[in-house]
């Protein structure tokens, strides 16, 4: 059994483990009722209150496997019967008040929500409204603001409570980067797996005569230590890939068109992280111009494999959970079939028996170290320079002012000055996870070490070309 970072990442890992078992079996209707019992046989809870509740959460869980509610947009949703632990009252007072008799805080409520009794400070929450003036207000830092886990890792503020004191999920304002699934303690929030349809694609290659294809992001190196990735490859094949390849290839291409659009517009941010792009059209619609119109390397290596082989359909593997809406919404213009996380592989290894430890390595080597390194917060850009010197741009014709972002607010903060025309440079680099996308929200290893991970992948392919590498792919 592989040891996981928490408890929340092993149970979802058993439940769609289980759940792929059924559908590799055909027996999704008559078994799937049968996991939550599995998964919790009781007679002792050992994460909830009680069984029931365990088994309530996991019959939810399989639910979020099966795709979840296909009537909501969002690929992440809200389990309300497992959103119930978090504190609901977001303003609360301390045992380090005071009862002074300045009361600032009664003075600042915006609501008359805060008033003195027993020379302490109380708060009516039924007329709080969380402004946040009373904490600033207290001298003695006494009343502090709580957000929870979902809301406080939502840069989009598209998380808060609802009426029923569970966390509620505003899709207006979602980018879908999955954080607030990683951030919730509780495991409540799930992004809605396509696992199945993975499954039942493979199962039908053969009879409908067509061939699947893995495609596989660079941020996986490591991530499923101790095997290598040409273990992994290898796992791919044995669970009935027809092929496997880069998307560092697609992210090669991607380089070479960015780099023309930017010495043609002069000023262009980034297409490849869809989080970043979706707030980027939310928050700053007027803005959204400056989104480059060459699509993703996801896209672009999809578009390449139905190219080379005419009978492929293209499942994207990747650490990232805004792929899912990026495929969702028909962005990928039919380049890619279906989209799973790293989280999502490696019970598929395991609903099949595949051990990638105990595989004989296969080889997988398509693309340069700089389409490698998209997957780390300034790698986009070092790849962009590396085109632009390949076709002979010299400093004095055009100089490349790079702003990598690494994180939300960080694009927030570019788009903000870039709207006031002082933002020093010229390529945006827009990631919506901090890190870039070795820290995305479908990893299943979250360490420091992940980028050290990439940066000796594309080490590994030193010396290549972008130049040379794309025409030996087109041949």
């Amino acid at each position: 059994m592989r040891v996981f970072e928490t408890k929340v990442q092993e149970l979802k890992n058993d439940v769609l483990r289980e759940v792929a078992a059924l559908a590799w079996e055909d027996r999704l209707t008559t078994g799937i009722l049968d996991i939550p019992e599995k998964i919790v046989p009781g007679p002792d809870a050992t994460m909830r209150c009680c069984i029931y509740k365990e088994r309530a959460v996991v019959s939810q869980r399989v639910k979020m496997a099966l795709g979840g509610d296909k009537s909501n947009p969002c690929v992440v949703e809200v389990m309300e019967v497992a959103c119930d632990e978090c504190p609901v009252s977001a303003i609360t007072v301390g045992p380090a008040c005071r009862g002074c008799i300045a009361t600032r805080c009664v003075h600042v409520c915006p609501r008359e929500a805060i008033s003195v009794v027993n020379h302490r400070a109380e708060i009516d929450q039924s007329k709080c409204i969380a402004c946040g003036k009373c904490t600033s207000a207290c001298p003695y830092g006494a009343i502090t603001k709580n957000l929870r886990p979902c809301e406080r890792g939502c840069k989009g503020d598209a998380i808060s409570m609802g009426e029923n004191k569970k966390a509620a999920i505003n899709n207006d304002k979602c980018i879908s980067c999955g954080t607030c699934v990683y951030q919730c303690p509780f495991g409540a929030i799930m992004d809605k797996s396509f696992l199945v349809d993975v499954v039942q694609m493979l199962r039908g290659a053969e009879r409908w005569g067509y061939h699947v294809y893995a495609a596989v992001a660079p941020a996986i190196a490591g991530q499923f230590a101790p095997a290598t990735l040409g273990q992994v490859v290898a796992g791919l094949k044995a669970l009935g890939f027809h092929g496997v390849y880069e998307v560092a290839l697609g992210a090669d291409m991607v380089a070479r068109e960015e780099s023309g659009e930017l010495l043609e517009k002069g000023m262009l941010a980034s297409s490849c992280c869809p989080a970043f792009v979706d707030y980027v059209e939310k928050n700053f619609p007027n803005q959204a111009d400056l989104i480059s119109h060459t699509p993703s390397p996801m896209v672009m290596i999809g578009k390449h494999i139905k190219k080379v082989d005419p009978l492929a359909k293209v499942v994207f593997i990747g650490p990232c959970v805004a792929k899912k809406k990026e495929f969702r919404l028909g962005k990928t213009m039919g380049a890619i079939d279906c989209v799973l996380t790293f989280e999502e592989l490696y019970p598929l290894f395991e609903s099949r028996g595949v051990y990638i430890e105990a595989i004989e390595p296969a080889v997988l080597d398509d693309a340069t170290g700089f389409g490698r390194a998209f997957a780390h917060s300034g790698g986009v850009s070092a790849a962009v320079a590396e085109a632009l010197a390949e076709k002979g741009v010299a400093k004095e014709e055009f100089e490349l002012k790079a702003v990598p972002c690494s994180g939300i607010e960080a694009c927030k903060l570019a788009f903000l000055k870039a709207g006031r025309n002082v933002l020093d440079g010229n390529f945006i680099e827009g990631m919506a996870c901090d890190g870039g996308c070795v820290q995305g929200a479908g990893i299943i290893i979250r360490s420091p070490k992940n980028q050290m991970e990439v940066d000796k992948h594309a080490k590994e392919a030193a010396g290549r070309t972008i130049q040379t590498v794309l025409e030996e792919s087109e041949k």
